[in-house]
């Protein structure tokens, strides 16, 4: 007799964190795995936010803090928005969360009943889907394919919105694709939106700092849409601050309020001393801070190292990502394919061969939505890319 809950017997496990385990395990047993599996920055949270920790804990900020967080870190975050996305939003609208993961669920425990359709355009973030499941959501997902740039159009937006939408949710720069939306594409969607006053939107911005485009474009900038715009942001990827646990959304006050009465029945105030870090992390400028600029120039330059190497590798089409750190190629020319034992039917097939035959951890794209694809993260040495890169090239070589 099963005992444990539907909820988590149907729920589908992360397979960027199933991959990166098995990655794990297999170099522990001494393969010489290159993973490119995790979405984590391989940098070094940045010395004054570092200090701001030690001194948090010789100050005794040990104590349990307030569940949206602690005042001054509310309002150093809509300094931010102010400063860096021209947001206006009062401390009492941001909720300081666990880790974005934790705000991008509280949003949707907030405001999805049984049966709301949520519309997730696909390429879509592993767990924006799973989160729609717990809620009891009905999850409408919008492919969005390489032709378009892997971002939804605003014909597509207008044909999946029905009377039972409640919700749409989406990542600029994007995970999985690095893709990103200009201000006019977003623009678009906001005159969409304006058209269903009864559809919200979360916009996850936390590669916000990674973009190598210019200036970062927000969807709360459009005020004939602001109300109903849940944007959610943290320190993991532009900080380098993954372990420290420190996410937030902006919202209106209605919104925000459910969160904090949803968090304080769930963590309640996330770590004081991390709070008390994040407060020095949204205080540093973007457009002058070293760490940040130097982060992001190293991004750059290996993304476009890995760009011309993946495309000298026969029959795969790949993309140039305007940010985050990640590519996203088409391999669907592969499947079908064979070498000795593998039989190469689908992307998982493919990743798992790559993992035995080449040695590098993939994630398989139809954990984000998409079997044509396969995530690459870029997050790690220019030597293990030019490597790992080889690794591959030479392993598809053999499939025929």
């Amino acid at each position: 007799m099963e005992f444990l809950s539907r909820r988590v017997t149907e729920m589908a496990e992360s397979e960027t964190l199933a991959m990166t385990q098995i990655a794990r395990e297999l170099r522990a047993k001494g393969m010489d795995v290159i993973s490119l599996s995790i979405g984590e920055p391989d940098f070094d949270t940045p010395e004054i936010v570092k200090e701001s920790g030690k001194t948090a804990i010789d100050e005794n900020w040990t104590h349990y803090s307030p569940v949206p967080g602690y005042p001054e870190l509310r309002k150093s975050i809509a300094n931010k928005l102010k400063r860096d996305n021209g947001l206006d939003y009062t401390p009492e609208q941001i909720v300081v969360s666990t880790g974005a993961k934790q705000s991008i669920t509280n949003a949707v425990m907030a405001l999805v009943n049984k049966g709301d359709e949520v519309i997730v355009p696909a390429p879509y973030w592993v767990s924006y889907t799973a989160i729609v499941d717990l809620a009891e959501g009905t999850n409408v997902i919008v492919r969005c394919g390489i032709e378009n740039d892997f971002k939804i159009t605003p014909k597509q937006l207008e044909d999946a919105i029905t009377p039972k939408t409640k919700l749409i949710m989406f990542s600029s720069p994007s995970n999985p694709t690095g893709m990103l939306y200009s201000k006019e594409e977003l623009k678009a969607i906001a005159e969409v939106l304006e058209r269903h006053p009864h559809v919200f939107v979360m916009a996850d911005e936390i590669y916000e700092h990674i973009n190598f485009e210019g200036k970062h474009e927000s969807l709360a900038q459009f005020e004939n849409v602001k109300d109903r715009v849940i944007t959610i942001n943290g320190v993991s990827k532009g900080f380098a601050m993954t372990g420290w646990r420190i996410g937030f959304m902006a919202a209106n006050l209605k919104i925000a309020k459910a969160c904090n009465k949803i968090q304080g029945q769930i963590t309640s105030g996330t770590n004081s001393m991390a709070q008390r870090a994040a407060i020095t992390a949204f205080d540093i400028d973007p457009e002058t801070s070293e760490d940040i600029i130097n982060m992001r120039n190293t991004f750059k330059e290996r993304r476009d190292i890995m760009f011309n190497l993946l495309k000298e590798i026969p029959n795969i089409h790949v993309t140039m990502p305007q940010g985050a750190f990640y590519f996203f190629p088409d391999v669907k020319w592969y499947y079908g394919k064979k070498y000795d034992k593998y039989d190469i039917q689908n992307g998982n097939d493919l990743c798992f061969y790559l993992l035995y035959e080449a040695q590098v951890a993939l994630v398989p794209g139809s954990a984000f939505g998409d079997p044509d694809c396969i995530r690459l993260s870029y997050a790690t040495s220019t030597d293990k890319l030019i490597d790992a890169v080889g690794r591959i090239k030479n392993a598809l070589a053999k499939l025929s």
